[in-house]
């Protein structure tokens, strides 16, 4: 049985938590404006997509061929997002960036590459949500697009709302941080649950 909204948390919870992108995505728009940001954020969906298809067949090979590989992938999962549970509540709205960073197309799709999170991302959503009960290549194929639409669309949130939302995640960083971390507790030990 697919569980939407567990799937549907975990995503957004890691796509719209502070990383690389995100950070980077709202830096450029805060130095250059939201327009001038876009072909960095463009740069990110690209690699983000092409991670993205390259986790999601590797994922699948490894599901399809190792069976018994489920209960510790369940079990790494888990322990990601309690780790990543722990990291958002511990962390600060320290939003310091590097002003002279270029915010080109190239350099927003090669950071992809080098980007940890993505591919955890990729993994984690992969084996714990689609793969248990998609196996068709189209359903791989639109869970593959859905997971990168969702993980590069926090980038563009982050640039649209800039400084705006620098000073609101500022001033309720102790807030958002606490639901967010619950919410990914709720994600870890959903994974367990019968059904």
């Amino acid at each position: 049985m697919f569980h939407l909204y567990d799937f549907l948390i975990y995503c957004f919870i890691t796509a719209y938590t502070p990383g690389a992108n995100n950070l980077l995505s709202m830096s450029n728009a805060i130095r250059l404006g939201f327009r001038r940001s876009i072909q960095f954020n463009l740069g990110i969906l690209a690699g983000f997509s092409a991670v993205m298809t390259v986790c999601t067949a590797f994922s699948a090979t490894l599901y399809s061929y190792l069976p018994r590989v489920k209960t510790g992938m369940q079990i790494l999962g888990a322990a990601y997002m309690l780790y990543l549970a722990w990291k958002v509540w511990k962390s600060s709205a320290d939003l310091h960036t590097d002003g002279g960073k270029e915010a080109s197309f190239i350099s927003g799709m090669i950071l992809q590459f080098a980007n940890p999170k993505i591919y955890i991302y990729a993994i984690t959503a992969m084996s714990l949500y689609i793969l248990p009960v998609c196996h068709s290549l189209q359903g791989l194929t639109g869970f593959t697009i859905l997971l990168s639409l969702i993980g590069a669309s926090g980038s563009f949130v982050w640039a649209l709302f800039g400084a705006a939302f620098c000073k609101f995640f500022s001033k309720h960083t102790r807030l958002v941080n606490t639901v967010m971390a619950i919410l990914l507790v709720y994600c870890a030990a959903s994974l367990f649950h019968n059904g």
